[in-house]
């Protein structure tokens, strides 16, 4: 096999960039294990972070690292997770293999450390490589053996050497012969001989040759660079069939087996190259995993068995799972911690109403509380059945608690694998809080026992009794922002500040884009299965068709006030946006341009909710479009376990005038609108929020051309900031920082403070915690809250410039005479000014629409309007003198052009005209 090596020391060759670098090794890292070398010291520590993205790669330590420092800084490399070290060593170093060995070598873990050995062409250091290898074997796992030899050892006949030519090979082979003896005779001695041939032109005959002897080559990216890395694999590997295929074992990240392939030469390079599973099949030729069913493969490494007769894939599969049988693998269901992260993964992009994994993803504390519990419960079980039994269920919470964060079961593993790489440990002690070892102070308390058959649970230290009842517990973290003062950050640090966090969108594209396809091709009864499936609800149909019956909108008589009172005040600041005006000009004589409002006739409206009241979405969505004059408007939003639609979104849906409510959520209602189905129409334009999957679902038909159908904007997690003075109230900003808060986790908020002093600074941080403990959804609280931060600022006229750069959905003004800085705001979804205008009159009733840009969009999108759901339509009308006064300057700009069908149309009519 060959050993791909890169050092940036390229000679006249243009330096590569780290991105280039990482991309090299990462594309090396599918089919073998990479050999880096930094061309500096300087450059170590990031070779290390490229061990992240490629974990079997190996770090050469520079020429120029000193002698006394290689033993700091292959331990530095080896604990930032480097799989393996090479170390360079010559009589050049001035210390023996035998000081060598004992000062540097035995210090380091012998299995992750080879060591590079130079043998001149000459052959006068014979003796001292094979004394060296001898005196270090024990204490390396490998050598890569450095030949300055102008014949090939392996490619030509003898007849065709020259006599001193036949002795190098020979002495050659002898040397390599000398060094197979050593590798046999020592066991630690795990990884094969690898040969550098600096003076011989790499091949794919070479690569195979010393294969086929046990003898990796090492390969220098220049050389390697234009062979065809699929073809240079399979040549190392052997196959006894007759069709010449190769059978290729396919397993996901963690190992499990999906299912068996069969691999050729022209299929593994396919692979290398697309980095995607792609495999030869007997009877259709190459085979493009899920290139027609959606269930795709992420190619993450090809290794080959101990007789290299077998092939062994491993990827990341997406979609549904291997099998044609829509099963994650061809051997039945997968079980396991594997099987328990996928359910946990399905179940966090559309859990059944009323599952106990849903209530555990939308409550934060009750998770926190369980992970505690069951812990406990584990350190307090005394028997194998009882132990095994708490501990699964340790599993399920903590694995619970990763996936709600966006953590996945390879994340993990990744970690794992990382920490146990690392050579430098810890003392392994408990923090104080967690150590049972020894009492609590002054308590007079003993070691609790753990000999025991039915020990006791151990009781942390208690408080100091003086002490009154904290806001903040070890459990309870502090609800506290982070702070700083503008002026002491750099431009770069101000422009961290502005950055949302990123999201990876492939993994959730890969999963929604086979329910929208699948919905697009079966219509209704994909929908059906799908809202059985996520929510739980088996449903005859899948649609409520107006006049909507009386008893599905029981409500109230003080919701149904509410929501009229609202209702009255949105339709009216929308209706007043309505231009229906004809906007006339004459450009010049003879010549009339206009132009006119048109309704976008269809509109599909989605409203989150399933178990959740949300007619205010509905309002916001629904009154603009009956105000445009939409002829057609669905409603789209989950049932509710029985069945049924949120009575409150029916009373709504009724007042603007919906056709359909479509009883599903997720993006199989956004499909089902932008396709439509048997029962449900297509739409032209499908606005409204909802999770990740929904706005990718979103993003996917509207770049489908077959769908034929627009979206409002893109969406993120819900934001606001706020601009205080010293006029400010300090509970009402805070109640106004925590209503936004309380949205998500990944909800971020703002608060620039101007030129606020500490005390008032701290009122407002007090009133912070405080409120924010006390809310429903405190344990949200403490999660998003440290993602915010305090800025302070000099002027309002500064803090109008960073939030103009940061560009927010909400933009609250608690400033002295607000009003006048409302003209200095530039990028805001929607502002709200003065201490009586909270962000939630917004929200539900003031008039104006809370559908807003997020993540920075406000920059360049407006928040839904009456104007999201009309068009605007263009006309012109020439008069014959017009078209005289205005047809020579089209004729020329079309000539300019070529497009001469363009000057004809002008020039024919000008004939007649001017012939008159």
């Amino acid at each position: 096999m060959f050993v791909p090596y890169l050092t940036p020391e390229s000679g006249t060759d243009p330096a590569l960039s780290s991105k280039e670098l990482l991309a090299i090794l990462s594309k090396y890292g599918l089919v073998s294990d990479p050999i880096f070398k930094p061309a500096s010291v300087q450059a170590l520590p990031e070779a290390a972070l490229y061990s992240r993205d490629i974990p079997q790669l190996s770090v050469a330590l520079p020429t120029d690292l000193p002698v006394s420092s290689i033993l700091d800084a292959a331990r530095d490399l080896l604990d930032d997770s480097v799989a393996c070290i090479v170390i360079d060593y010559s009589p050049a170093v001035g210390r023996s293999a035998t000081d060598f060995a004992s000062s540097i070598l035995s210090k380091l873990p012998a299995d992750r450390v080879v060591v590079s050995l130079a043998l001149d062409e000459s052959g006068t250091n014979e003796k001292w490589l094979c004394s060296t290898i001898e005196a270090f074997a024990s204490a390396v796992s490998g050598f890569i053996v450095v030949m300055h030899t102008s014949v090939s050892p392996v490619e030509l006949p003898d007849e065709q050497l020259s006599q001193s030519h036949q002795l190098n090979r020979k002495f050659i082979a002898g040397t390599i012969g000398h060094i197979g003896a050593l590798y046999k005779k020592t066991p630690s001695l795990t990884r094969k001989l690898t040969l550098s041939l600096p003076n011989q032109l790499l091949s794919i005959p070479l690569i195979s040759a010393l294969n086929a002897r046990e003898i990796n080559l090492l390969a220098p990216h220049r050389q390697l660079s234009p062979i065809d890395l699929g073809e240079a694999y399979a040549s190392c590997l052997i196959t006894d069939r007759s069709d010449g295929l190769f059978s290729t074992v396919v397993v996901d990240e963690h190992g499990v087996a999906l299912g068996l392939a069969y691999s050729s030469v022209q299929s593994i390079s396919e692979a290398i190259k697309t980095r995607q599973g792609v495999y030869q099949s007997r009877t259709r030729g190459l085979w493009y995993k899920g290139l027609t069913s959606g269930a795709t493969q992420a190619l993450l490494r090809i290794d080959a068995d101990c007789d290299r007769d077998c092939v062994r894939f491993i990827v990341r599969q997406n979609g549904p799972g291997y099998c044609h049988l829509n099963t994650r693998t061809c051997f039945g269901p997968d079980s396991g911690i594997t099987a328990l992260a996928e359910l946990l993964e399905a179940r966090k992009a559309s859990a059944p109403e009323g599952s106990y994994t849903k209530r555990l993803f939308n409550d934060p504390l009750l998770l926190r509380s369980k992970i505690m519990e069951e812990a406990e419960e584990l350190c307090d079980a005394a028997t194998p059945e009882d132990i095994a039994w708490e501990a699964a269920d340790l599993i399920y919470f903590a694995l619970a608690r990763c996936i709600s964060q966006g953590v996945s079961l390879r994340d993990v593993e990744a970690n794992l694998d990382r920490k146990a790489r690392k050579i430098s440990r810890r003392s392994g002690d408990a923090k104080p809080k967690w150590d049972f070892t020894k009492p609590p102070a002054d308590s007079g308390a003993s070691k609790p026992d753990v000999s025991t058959e039915t020990p006791q649970a151990p009781r942390a230290p208690q408080a100091p009794a003086a002490v009154p009842e904290p806001l903040v517990t070890p459990e309870q973290p502090a609800i506290a922002m982070k702070k700083y003062t503008l002026s002491a950050l750099s431009k770069s640090e101000q422009a961290d500040l502005l950055i949302r966090p990123i999201f990876k969108t492939d993994e959730i594209m890969a999963r929604v884009r086979p329910i929208v396809e699948s919905v697009s091709q079966q219509g209704d009864r994909a929908l059906l299965d799908y809202t059985a499936k996520f929510d739980g609800v088996k449903l005859d149909s899948p649609v409520l068709r107006a006049p909507f019956a009386p008893e599905l909108m029981s409500i109230s008589e003080t919701v149904r006030s509410a929501i009229d009172m609202a209702y009255s005040n949105v339709e009216k600041f929308h209706a007043a946006q309505l231009d229906t005006t004809v906007l006339t000009v004459e450009t010049m004589p003879g010549v009339v341009c206009s132009r006119f409002v048109r309704p976008i006739e269809r509109v599909g409206l989605y409203v989150p909710g399933g178990s959740a009241v949300l007619p205010s979405t509905t309002l916001m969505l629904g009154v603009p479009a009956k105000v445009a004059g939409c002829r057609e408007i669905v409603v789209a939003t989950p049932p509710r376990k029985d069945g049924s639609i949120c009575p409150e979104v029916v009373y709504v849906a009724h007042k603007i005038g919906a056709s359909v409510i479509l009883a599903a959520g997720g993006a199989q209602a956004v499909a089902a609108m932008a396709y439509g189905t048997e029962s449900v129409p297509k739409v032209d334009k499908i606005c409204g929020p909802g999770n990740q999957y929904v706005t990718c679902a979103k993003m996917i038909v509207q770049n489908d051309t077959s769908a034929m159908v627009a979206i409002d904007m893109p969406a993120g997690p819900s934001e606001l900031l706020v601009i205080a003075d010293m006029s400010c109230n300090p509970a009402y900003v805070a109640s106004d920082l925590l209503s936004q808060a309380e949205h998500g986790p990944d909800s971020q908020v703002v608060l620039l403070a101007v030129a606020l002093t500490t005390e008032k600074l701290a009122q407002i941080e007090a009133e912070v915690a405080s409120q924010g403990a006390a809310l429903p959804r405190a344990e949200i609280v403490r999660i998003s809250i440290p993602k915010s931060y305090i800025a302070q600022l000099a002027t309002v006229e500064e803090a109008l410039d960073f939030s103009n750069r940061y560009a927010p959905e909400h933009l609250i003004l608690h400033l002295d005479d607000a009003e006048k800085y409302v003209e200095l705001v530039e990028n805001a979804g929607s502002v709200f000014v003065g201490p009586y205008s909270p962000e939630s009159c917004g929200d539900y009733a003031s008039g104006t629409n809370h559908t807003l840009p997020t993540y920075g969009f406000a920059k360049m999108y407006s928040g839904v309007n009456t104007g999201t759901f009309v068009k605007h339509i263009t006309s012109q009308c020439l008069t014959k003198q017009g078209l005289d006064r205005l047809g020579d300057c089209v004729t020329t700009l079309a000539e300019i052009e070529g497009l001469e069908a363009h000057r004809n149309a002008v020039a024919i009519r000008l004939k007649d005209i001017r012939q008159q």
